[in-house]
């Protein structure tokens, strides 16, 4: 093993046929949640050429504490949790596994709609505690209502085919998509989309631009009894803003797998929230996909070390 170039893992697993094509490597693995000291530490005492990232931040702090790193792998689509910038200037390449978790998320998705639109929660409870609503509820039928998706990479464009199947109207708001599928009406404006949808659904990646584009500005033009949903990025909504329309009924209700500050521990702002419905960021974690993101993750490591090793090669001769 003293041989061998290090991978290390911000986490304490990885699948098997991950581990599979790391074979000529070490991996090390840093174990549930770790902290950027704890991390800064692994890498003085290993000097990775790699780190696999499936939780926490990458920061430029970590990356100077290994020398030989040569490449950061999300095990993921998401690199917002990397210093891209300083990767850059490190020289450090950063990989993702797009389209790796897209069908669980998706799912996920239409999980989170379709609780809020059945209020699947609140009648659970409602039951258990010995009430019969049914004479009393109405159930919101999606059938004829608008889906808005904002992004519309391999996510949102899953989200998009089921929203057809339910024979709903599909809006997609996404600047950077080059074509629009026929299923899906393209709007020019982010406040376009959300005065027309009855249902609204985040799929895209974030950035500084977009960071809290979800706020009391533009939840302003959004229709009356509207469920939101957030399986992306938490950054991308500004959390009181969200409140005060969940609060005062602006919304109907909201579906969040993803959070400003994560791991979202008690007390939390959306304990006492009747209208939301809560996930601790497991929308792209399914037994099939954790492979294919670990294999992604892995196989671009060996695909960029690999790469560095042809070219010292190469520059010797």
């Amino acid at each position: 093993m003293a041989n061998k170039k290090v991978v290390l893992v911000t986490g304490s697993d990885l699948a098997e046929q991950a581990m599979a094509i790391l074979h000529d490597f070490e991996v090390v693995f840093a174990g549930r949640q770790p902290t950027e000291d704890e991390l800064i530490a692994l890498c003085e005492q290993h000097n990775p050429v790699a780190i696999l990232v499936r939780y926490g931040k990458i920061s430029a702090k970590i990356m100077d504490a290994a020398p030989a790193l040569q490449v950061i792998s999300k095990h993921g689509s998401g690199i917002d949790v990397i210093d891209q910038a300083a990767a850059a200037e490190r020289n450090i390449a950063v990989r993702s596994a797009p389209g790796a978790n897209a069908a669980a998320v998706a799912e996920h998705t239409w999980a989170l709609i379709l609780a809020c639109a059945k209020s699947v929660v609140s009648l659970d409870t409602r039951l258990r505690q010995g009430h019969w609503d049914k004479a009393t509820h109405k159930s919101i039928e999606l059938e004829g209502l608008t889906l808005g998706l904002i992004g519309l990479g391999a996510i949102g464009s899953r989200v998009a085919q089921i929203g057809h199947v339910f024979s709903m109207r599909v809006l997609a708001y996404d600047p950077y998509a080059q074509s629009m599928p026929s299923i899906c009406e393209r709007t020019d404006t982010l406040t376009d989309l959300l005065s027309r949808s009855d249902v609204i659904s985040l799929h895209c990646p974030l950035t500084d631009d977009n960071r809290g584009m979800i706020n009391t500005k533009t939840l302003a033009y959004v229709k009356p009894n509207a469920i939101l949903v957030n399986t992306a990025r938490g950054g991308l909504i500004d959390d009181g803003s969200l409140l005060a329309a969940l609060e005062n009924r602006t919304l109907h209700s909201a579906g969040l797998d993803s959070f400003t500050s994560e791991p979202l521990t008690a007390p939390h702002l959306w304990q006492g929230v009747e209208n939301v419905i809560i996930s601790p960021h497991i929308g792209g974690v399914s037994a099939a996909s954790y492979i294919k993101m670990g294999t992604a993750a892995a196989s671009n490591i060996v695909d960029v070390v690999s790469e560095a090793e042809e070219t010292t090669l190469t520059a010797s001769r």
